[in-house]
């Protein structure tokens, strides 16, 4: 994405009241968060609400999670946003080296940078692997999950949630109620499923769509069942402009108070496609609606996944 997109994008989304921007080092090696950052210097005196992550640069390091690894890695990050602090920095991966050598000395780095107020709020990855992957990879995943989960003690979580999202059981709970219980933020990303979810050039979906898709890398049998699921939402939602991403996005936004959804763009007019399609809230009987939709897609990939490469099954 050229830099003047993007930084017209920052406009747009702070005009239409957005407030936190989620980014990583890893994002084009910091490039992501230059830009930010230059945003930042442009304007001020706006209260933005600035995350980023850790865990995926090694650089010259041992391990991501090595020495002071993760000091250094603040203290480029806060050079390259213009900031003094982050209200969120989130540990990006579940490897801790051989046998978590390096967990004790993450958190001990990312408590003491707590402590100091160089970030207000420690974050860790939820439990994700490919959306194809079997239960037992899931539940997997989980186990992992809890068992990190219960050392970090973390403030927040950052995962991906989207249709494609199996539901994952978290000492019997689902993820919303577990973090509810907990007391734990919840950070959703790609709730478009990477533009997948609005359907752009499907029957199910408005052509005057703005937002960019994956949609044309997917395997001919992806695309005929998004169609297909996309479709049933049409149906029962109507085909204007936004229907799609409205629903995608309010599914997320709803599913509790200590939620907040961050969404990629490309353009200041996919940032304004969103905002202006939320609406009002939808109703618990559309929330069940979409919901089924998208649990039938979630079998769709599943069953396809004994049959086929992973690579098909990405959206």
């Amino acid at each position: 994405m050229g830099a003047s997109r993007f930084l017209s994008g920052l406009h747009r989304a702070v005009e239409r009241g957005a407030t936190f921007f989620d980014t990583a080092d890893s994002y084009g090696c910091g490039h992501s968060e230059r830009l930010l950052g230059q945003f930042s210097r442009q304007n001020p005196d706006l209260a933005l609400q600035l995350s980023s992550k850790v865990g995926q640069i090694r650089g010259s390091a041992e391990h991501p999670y090595a020495g002071r690894h993760i000091h250094h890695q603040l203290e480029q990050t806060l050079e390259n946003l213009y900031a003094e602090e982050l209200h969120l920095y989130t540990l990006d991966s579940f490897d801790f080296g051989p046998g978590d050598r390096y967990l004790g000395n993450a958190l001990d780095a990312m408590r003491t940078l707590r402590e100091v107020k160089a970030i207000r709020a420690i974050g860790m990855r939820g439990p994700f692997t490919h959306y194809a992957a079997s239960p037992e990879e899931w539940a997997a995943q989980a186990e992992r999950f809890l068992y990190l989960f219960r050392l970090i003690k973390p403030d927040a979580v950052w995962t991906r949630f989207n249709a494609f999202t199996p539901a994952v059981s978290l000492d019997g709970q689902d993820l919303f109620t577990f973090m509810a219980r907990h007391g734990v933020g919840l950070v959703l990303a790609a709730p478009l499923a990477h533009g997948v979810l609005v359907g752009k050039g499907t029957a199910s979906a408005s052509s005057r769509t703005t937002v960019p898709s994956r949609r044309a890398g997917l395997k001919r049998w992806l695309r005929e069942r998004v169609d297909e699921q996309l479709q049933v939402l049409s149906r029962h939602f109507g085909e204007a402009p936004g229907t799609l991403a409205r629903l995608a996005l309010r599914s997320c936004l709803q599913r509790g108070d200590q939620c907040v959804v961050v969404a990629g763009f490309s353009t200041a007019e996919q940032v304004e496609e969103n905002f202006s399609c939320l609406g009002d809230p939808l109703t618990e009987q559309e929330l069940d609606i979409i919901d089924d939709v998208y649990a039938s897609l979630q079998t769709q990939v599943r069953e396809a996944a004994s049959r086929l490469p992973v690579q098909e099954l990405q959206p």
